[in-house]
């Protein structure tokens, strides 16, 4: 990330936790909150090898605190969270976890920021699940096995055969499943109309070297009122390419649509 993020909030607090799936899976998720108890929370989900340790992931989060307190974690088969990805089938289940321990804590009005393969479980986990106040699908693809352009056909190599698992395991500290989807789930352009009634923002980079513009009009032509479609000029992939403009854009679409409550002592 290229600029730094501006925040005029005191330092956080941070408090580490390890939750468990439907399914069994372990799920390693920090919450960074504010010393006052809040009613609002969001929750970051990372792309494909992404994690809550990078840099600018914890930057995105830091500069949507004042919308509410947020929760950020790895998906199954990511770092110190258990099990193997499935490159966003079963991970549903790990974003209904952290969103059920939100509830547990307390906040009534959740939102979830997915980025690439996030933003598709954000989509999937709001159509299925239900439950989230307000969605935002970043750099997100609108169908399953794309190999349009060349970062996904490298991807593809890496998630489909035995040599580029390896090495997704060894330097990226990622173990993918070697099991097909079956059933093949639902796609995101599919079952985007059922994220309403929540509000949905679709974002999406022209300069995006994995998914072109054409998958972000594929969800928001999907999905129904209300919506937003955001396409901005030379952004990139994810989370990488979010710059400090588009975090403050964020953070006020998310505070218009959130509640702004702190809860009794």
């Amino acid at each position: 990330m290229s600029d730094a993020i501006d925040h005029p909030i005191a330092q956080p607090q941070e408090n580490r936790f390890w939750l468990t799936t439907s399914d069994g899976v372990g799920i390693d998720a920090v919450l960074l909150r504010r010393a006052q108890p809040r009613t609002t929370a969001v929750v970051l989900a990372n792309g494909f090898i992404g994690t809550y340790r990078s840099p600018h992931t914890r930057a995105i989060a830091e500069g949507l605190l004042s919308v509410g307190d947020v929760m950020t974690f790895d998906f199954r088969g990511h770092h110190g969270s258990g099990g193997r990805s499935t490159v966003g089938n079963a991970e549903i289940h790990d974003l209904e976890a952290v969103v059920s321990r939100l509830r547990e804590l307390g906040y009534t009005h959740i939102a979830a920021v997915g980025f690439s393969m996030g933003a598709a479980v954000a989509i999937r986990h709001a159509a299925i699940y239900g439950g989230t106040s307000a969605v935002v699908s970043v750099s997100g693809p609108s169908r399953w096995h794309y190999q349009g352009t060349r970062a996904m056909r490298l991807l593809h190599i890496g998630i489909g055969k035995t040599f580029g698992r390896a090495f997704l395991k060894r330097f990226r500290k990622v173990r993918v499943t070697d099991q097909r989807w079956n059933p093949t789930p639902a796609e995101p352009r599919e079952i985007a109309g059922e994220v309403a009634p929540a509000p949905l923002l679709v974002v999406h980079g022209d300069a995006d070297a994995y998914f072109p513009v054409s998958h972000a009009t594929a969800i928001y032509d999907a999905a129904r009122e209300p919506k937003d479609l955001w396409i901005i000029p030379e952004m990139g992939h994810a989370e990488r390419a979010v710059s400090s403009d588009l975090v403050a854009r964020l953070r006020e679409w998310l505070g218009e649509r959130l509640p702004q409550r702190e809860r009794p002592a």
